[in-house]
This record gives structure tokens, C-alpha cells and sequence, in this order.
């Protein structure tokens, strides 16, 4: 694999600090500040403040700290300018031997006066160790002192690589940008190891604290919340009603808050927003070659991408994402990110086999074997995320490193939740040699998280909300229902029974019983160790997949199209994908169903963006790398789309109007006040509840339920859903809706009732009768009554 390039094949799976404050003529230090200049000097105490750079409570001294428990030097090279200058100063760090922190305070009329840098700080370091240990006669672009590009012990130091901070706050850019060098600058091996990237490297920027509100976080419990999953830059790039300055920007998401709110949306789940190689995307607009849309290769875990900002000044970034998130608060929407801490951007061997050739752009050429984990003979990355190599997440600064960055987008950037890619791999407790997944390790990544942030209570309040997606590449990483409390899941099992269900009839078995078990919260996945319905995170489909529309309307996948729509790589051949025989509406229906299936079933749901009006990419099911027309949301809706999006807003309001869908603990059977009617009970379409027989035959495809509203605080006595899976007509006995009560209905998915009144308006539901009424349910088709 050539370096960045963006190898998103893992798509394949399973289908699947603050410092302390500084006042204002601080923060305008670098550009007024003139007191005396006294030299460069080192932090009195190297483990004294936080990793990164900072300026110190007084405002007067930038700290510098990096962590790197096996290099034998550490500079720091600061810059007036991003690229194209050399370094204005090279200073040398002293190391807490203790700590493995190396430490310097510069004050800042030094780096005004001596340096001459008026506008922002950029800074990086460069570092020598066992395998390049420092030699006076080294310099940029030298081998002076090399020994090995690794060692027997998995160093790979190499003094011609900048290397930036893993703490900065912001980076000035990524390592390719349009124009730029190529990134075998950043190489190591044979060909590379004396190329000098200083002068286009990206670089840190000191960033003085910020102090934009991100305004009041919700507290909404996550059983409450339907979570819309999109793209920061999707959202708007192609929406007309943005501002052109501001669209497929932080700016530009924030003016859509007010829209998804609207649709009934309450947490809103950006792809990942930290930086990312992406600068380079816009370099030949009609190409996917190297393009990396989705943002899964992060290359600062602190840093908001630049790219996604309208102002891309020093702090522009971090401004413009919290103001994002403070619109997103305002409307009463909480932010989640999706977050990448299981690899990162610097990947794997540019060559099968090559141990030599790698990049090095900030934690490979700082502590090669702290930051990622290998195999046991020190020389090779171990790899479950099919993308470069594990973060050593089971190493205790590593482990700081994820949760430092996860408290700073908590506290101070003002996020809500957090989704975690491949998330079984921070539940490894094998630094190197192997992997071994353990749900109830306290040291795990996983498991110290919540310890230190605690999860948010079933039923609301402070605290965060926790979200894996529990499977990686390999044995032992499938971890589906198995994360420790206070997480939930990305629950794929839900996913893939429903899909089976509809679009896999004769080819793959689906029992009641299992249909069951989705739609009412997944009790075998999350009861047995005390989690909870919501914490199942309910889906039809995600980002790295078929849309819902396509979900539909697509046999398998067709990846090779040309631009917009294609090419990509990779993408599953597992798809539980079905045209349903090419009809238009048959597949509206089924999309229907999809949808609904995520309304009514115990659990949290969870949308992607563009499902509400059956946005399709033309059966493309891994567009990681489409930038394009083709990925972005669109607001110019056909008559048809237009209608499903009317279906999914009033669906949505539904939900959130009936707590009885939104259980905090498990359902059961009994009837616990007493009014005739179980908490909830099933039915098979002649009313009857079901036996053994009937729940484990995959030949049954009809199934009913009842909710009792009364006992879980509904305004409606009851609910009830009828869902025939069958390609014919089937007629459900409808049961007791209630003591003087009848079953009025709110919606039938159905082709005869499809129009902009196919979810009734409250006040405004059909009546149907009371018990024993008979309903004739289409083929395929699901039935919503409430009782009243």
C-alpha cells in the first residue's frame, strides 16, 4: 500500500486540559507582548502540567511536554510559518527521567523578540532514540547516527521527520495538500530515511485556551434520543439554502440545527471530525484517487479537522466547532462524534513485507512501541482494523492519550457522546504479540473511560453517552452484547434478522422467536449483565453500507461506476439486499417498513443522513471516497421523496410522543397493574399467543404485539403492531385494546395508504374497532393501532 492511501476495505466486516485561563492581552500575546526576552529555559517540573503546549497560568511562558519513554534526544523546532520556511529555533527538551515526559518553558517575549514570530506559534519535534541515536555531526537530511530504521525492540526513530504532537490542539495542515510535496517525504527505509520533511510537515499551533460557549448539553436520556448519523460536510455542500462561504462547514452544519430539529431528530452523529488526511480531496474534484471522505485515518486526536472549517485561521477550527455545537444544544440536539482510536493515519507497511518502509508523522517516531501494538517480534504492527496496525490501547499512556482527548471534546469542545470505531480493539489487554478482548479488565481503554466519565443514567442527567460499534477483523473481536455497563452497541443482530427477514425469505431462516428479540430490545444481548434496552443502538443502515433507498432497490453492489457514484473499492458481498422484483413502490414499502422497524422496537435508533427521503447512491455500498455530488445531501427532493420524508418526521414524532416505545428496563409479560392487559404480550395473527411451535418456525412470517401504555406512563392505554412479512395478504384478530376502548390506526405501510397522510396526525387516526376486529394486512406491510 502506497502511503495515504486510504485503504477502507475494512469496510467489509460483518456487512457489515485545559491550561490555565488566559485573559485576553495573553491571548494576543504572540502579536503585542515586549517584556524583556530571558532565554529559553526548562519546565522546573517536567510531569508538572499537561501534555501539549500551553501557556502557563500567567500568560507570560509557553510549556512544551511530549511523552517519549525511549528517545535518548528531543527537540523542539518552532516555525513563523506552516511550509516552505525552515525552523526559526531548535531547542533541546529535558527529559523526566521518572516520567518519560520531556519538558521546556519558552517564555513568549523570547519567541517574539529572539524569534521574530509575531502570528501564530507552529511547532513539531524531531527525536532520536536506540535506532538513531543523536550524532553531533547529524543534520536535516543526514544519516549521521543511524542504525537501523528498527530495532529488535520496535523503535523507529528518525531525526529527518517532524513530528507533531499528539496533544496539539490544532494542526496547521495535513501532510498532502493540493500542491504540495508527495508524502513519501514522510518515509522511512531505504529511499526515504534522509529526506527532510521540516519545511511541508504539518506542524502544532499553541492556541491560547478558547473561551466560545458551546451553550447548555441536554441531559436527555439515550432511550429518548433518535441519533441521525452524517457527514459534517455532506450536510451542506450541496444545500442552496447555506451560504456558499459556509457550506460542507462546522459554520454551515450549525444553520442546519434548526431543520433537524424539525424532523425530530436529538442527537446529531458526525463521521469523525478530528484531523484526518483529507486536504488533498479537492485536488482533481472529478477523482476518488486518494480521497479519504469518510475520515477514518486520524492523524490528531485533539485536533478539529481544518477542512470542515470556514475559517481556517490559527483557532478558526476550534471556534467554529463549538459554536456548531452550541446551535446544535440550543435546539435541543445533542452532538455525538465518531471517534478512531483503534489505528490512525500513519497506517501499516507501505510494502507487504518490507519492515523498513513506513511513515512517521507523530506517535511511530515518538514511542513506536508505547502507541501501537506488535508482534512479538517487535517489528510488525498487529492488525485488527485491516488499516495499518492496533493502538496499543492497553498501555497506561496510551490509554491517557485516548481519554485525555475524549475529557477535552467532552469539557471543553462540548460534545455529548461518542461512537467508537472498531471498538473491541480498546478492549484488548495484550500490548504486543497477541490480542485478547476482556469486557471486565479494569485496566482496558474501554473500562477506564467510564470509570473517569461517567456514563449518562437510564433515565437522563448528566453524563455521557457511550457507544461501541463491537467488532474489529480477526478472532476474538466480535463482541457483539458483550461490553462492559454503561456502553451500548451498534446492534448488527437487529440489523441483519430484520434485512433477513425481508429481502432473504426462502434463502435464510428467520423465526419469530428472533424477530421478537430485535423488536423488543435485545434481552439476549444486554440483560444477562444488567444493561438496558436503549443500550442496544438499533440500525437498518450506516454510512459503510447500502442507503436505506438502496437497501431496497439493490441485488448487490455495484462499485465500479464512474464518478460521482464511483469508483470504490472494497464494499461487502453480504448485502441481505433485495430489489423487490424492480417495482418502485414495493420498494418504498419495504424502506417503509425499515424505517419503522427502528420507531417501534425498545432500543435506541439510529438514522443516517439522507434515509428520511430514501437518498440513494445509485447501489454503491462503500463510497468512503466519494467527495462528490453523489454523497452530499440534497434539499431538492422528488414528489416521492418528499412523502417518505413526511412519513419519517411523523413516525419519529410518534415514538418520541409514546414512552411505551422507549423502555428503561426490559419488558415483561405480566400485568403488573392489574387492568387485564400483560406490559406486553405477543400475538400470531389469529390472536393467539404464540407456542413453542409457532415462535421457532422459520415458515411463519406474520407477528403481532401489544404494549400496555397504562403501565409505562403512555397517554395511550395501549399500543399495537402487526407485521406480515409474508408476500400475501394475512388477517390479524385483533386483541383487547382495553376496558371501553377501540384500536384506532396510525399508520399501515402499505401501497394503498401511501401518500402525505399515511401516518395520521394525533386527533386524527382511522377507527378501527375493538377485540376480535379482523385487519387484512397486505403482504409485506406493517400496521400501527393505538387504543383511545
Amino acid at each position: 500500500m502506497s502511503p495515504l492511501t486510504p485503504a477502507r476495505n475494512r469496510r467489509r466486516r460483518l456487512l457489515r486540559r485545559r491550561a490555565a485561563t488566559v485573559g485576553v492581552a495573553v491571548a494576543a500575546a504572540l502579536t503585542g507582548l515586549t517584556v524583556p526576552a530571558p532565554l529559553a529555559r526548562p519546565a522546573a517540573a517536567a510531569a508538572g502540567g499537561p501534555l501539549g503546549a500551553h501557556y502557563d497560568a500567567t500568560g507570560a511562558n509557553v510549556e512544551f511536554r511530549v511523552y517519549s519513554s525511549r528517545a535518548t534526544r528531543v527537540a523542539l523546532y518552532l516555525y513563523q510559518s506552516a511550509t516552505g520556511a525552515t525552523e526559526v529555533a531548535a531547542l533541546p527538551l529535558t527529559k523526566d527521567s521518572s516520567t518519560g515526559v520531556w519538558s521546556l518553558s519558552v517564555p513568549v517575549t523570547t519567541i517574539r523578540n529572539q524569534y521574530g514570530i509575531t502570528g501564530p506559534l507552529y511547532y513539531g519535534y524531531r527525536a532520536w532514540g536506540p535506532n538513531w541515536p543523536y550524532d553531533p555531526a547529524w543534520t536535516k537530511g543526514s544519516s549521521a547516527g543511524f542504525v537501523a530504521d528498527v530495532d529488535a525492540a520496535g523503535n523507529r526513530f528518525d531525526p529527518n521527520k517532524l513530528l507533531t504532537d499528539p496533544y496539539a490542539r490544532e494542526l496547521s495542515q495535513d501532510p498532502v495538500t493540493p500542491g504540495g510535496a508527495d508524502s513519501t517525504a514522510y518515509g522511512t527505509g531505504p529511499q526515504y530515511r534522509t529526506v527532510d520533511d521540516g519545511d511541508r510537515a504539518p506542524k502544532g499551533i499553541v492556541l491560547p485556551d478558547d473561551t466560545t460557549s458551546t451553550g447548555t448539553k441536554p441531559t436527555r436520556a439515550l432511550k429518548d434520543d433518535i441519533v441521525y448519523e452524517v457527514h459534517v460536510r455532506g450536510l451542506t455542500e450541496k444545500d442552496s439554502s447555506i451560504p456558499a462561504a459556509y457550506r460542507g462547514t462546522y459554520k454551515g452544519a450549525a444553520l442546519k440545527a434548526a431543520d433537524l430539529a424539525a424532523l425530530g431528530v436529538t442527537a446529531v452523529e458526525f463521521l469523525p471530525v478530528q484531523e484526518t488526511q483529507n486536504d488533498a480531496n479537492d485536488a482533481d474534484p472529478a477523482s476518488t484517487n486518494g480521497d479519504d471522505y469518510w475520515g477514518y485515518a486520524t492523524l490528531d486526536y485533539f485536533a478539529p479537522d481544518r477542512r470542515y472549517a470556514a475559517d481556517k485561521g490559527a483557532g478558526g477550527p476550534t471556534r467554529e466547532f463549538k459554536e456548531m455545537v452550541k446551535a446544535y444544544h440550543d435546539a435541543g440536539i445533542k452532538v455525538f462524534t465518531d471517534v478512531v482510536y483503534n489505528h490512525t493515519g500513519e497506517g501499516g507497511p507501505w510494502n507487504s513485507g518490507d519492515k523498513n518502509t513506513y511513515s512517521l508523522y507523530s506517535l511511530r517516531g515518538l514511542d513506536n512501541p508505547t502507541y501501537y501494538s506488535l508482534t512479538s517480534d517487535m517489528q510488525s504492527p498487529w492488525d485488527n482494523t485491516g488499516v495499518g496496525g492496533n493502538v496499543n490501547t492497553y498501555n497506561p499512556v496510551t490509554r491517557s492519550l485516548i481519554t485525555d482527548s475524549l475529557a477535552y471534546w467532552k469539557d471543553d469542545l462540548g460534545v455529548d457522546g461518542f461512537r467508537f470505531d472498531l471498538a473491541p480493539v480498546l478492549g484488548n489487554t495484550c500490548q504486543h504479540g497477541c490480542f485478547q478482548y476482556s469486557r471486565t479488565d479494569p485496566d482496558t481503554a474501554l473500562n477506564r473511560i467510564t470509570a473517569l466519565m461517567p456514563p449518562r443514567p437510564a433515565n437522563g442527567g448528566t453524563g455521557t453517552d457511550w457507544i461501541a460499534e463491537p467488532w474489529a477483523l480477526g478472532s476474538g473481536t466480535y463482541q457483539v452484547g458483550n461490553f462492559p455497563a454503561g456502553w451500548s452497541e451498534w446492534n448488527d443482530k437487529f440489523r441483519d434478522t430484520l434485512r433477513r427477514d425481508q429481502n432473504a425469505m426462502g434463502l435464510e431462516d428467520v423465526t419469530p422467536g428472533q424477530l421478537a428479540t430485535r423488536f423488543a430490545g435485545s434481552s439476549d444481548l444486554y440483560q444477562d449483565d444488567g444493561r438496558a434496552p436503549y443500550n442496544s443502538v438499533n440500525f437498518m443502515v450506516a454510512h459503510d453500507g447500502f442507503t436505506l433507498a438502496d437497501l431496497y432497490r439493490c441485488n448487490g453492489k455495484n462499485n465500479t461506476q464512474p464518478w460521482p457514484y464511483g469508483p470504490s473499492d472494497g464494499g461487502s458481498d453480504y448485502n441481505l439486499s433485495w430489489d423487490q422484483g424492480g417495482t418502485a413502490a414495493d420498494q418504498r414499502k419495504a424502506a417503509r417498513n425499515g424505517f419503522a422497524f427502528l420507531m417501534l422496537s425498545a432500543g435506541t435508533p439510529m438514522m443516517t443522513g439522507g434515509d428520511e427521503y430514501l437518498r440513494s447512491l445509485n447501489c454503491n455500498n462503500n463510497p468512503y471516497n466519494l467527495d462528490s455530488t453523489a454523497n452530499w445531501l440534497s434539499t431538492d427532493w422528488t414528489a416521492d421523496q418528499s412523502t417518505f420524508r413526511t412519513y419519517a418526521a411523523r413516525l419519529i414524532a410518534f415514538r418520541k410522543a409514546h414512552p411505551a416505545l422507549r423502555p428503561s428496563g426490559f419488558y415483561t409479560s405480566s400485568d403488573t397493574n392489574g387492568n387485564g392487559l400483560g406490559q406486553l404480550q405477543w400475538f400470531t395473527p389469529a390472536g393467539n399467543a404464540p407456542d413453542s411451535t409457532y415462535w421457532s418456525d422459520p415458515n411463519s412470517h406474520a407477528l403481532a404485539w401489544r404494549i400496555d401504555g397504562t403501565e409505562l406512563g403512555d397517554p395511550a392505554g395501549a399500543l399495537y403492531v402487526g407485521y406480515n412479512g409474508w408476500s400475501g395478504d394475512v388477517d390479524f384478530t385483533l386483541p383487547s385494546p382495553g376496558a371501553g376502548k377501540n384500536w384506532y390506526s396510525v399508520t399501515d405501510t402499505s401501497t394503498w395508504a401511501e401518500g402525505a397522510n399515511q401516518v395520521a396526525q394525533p386527533g386524527a387516526e382511522s377507527r378501527i374497532g375493538g377485540a376480535g376486529t379482523v385487519y387484512r394486512l397486505h403482504g409485506r406491510a406493517t400496521l400501527l393501532l393505538i387504543a383511545k
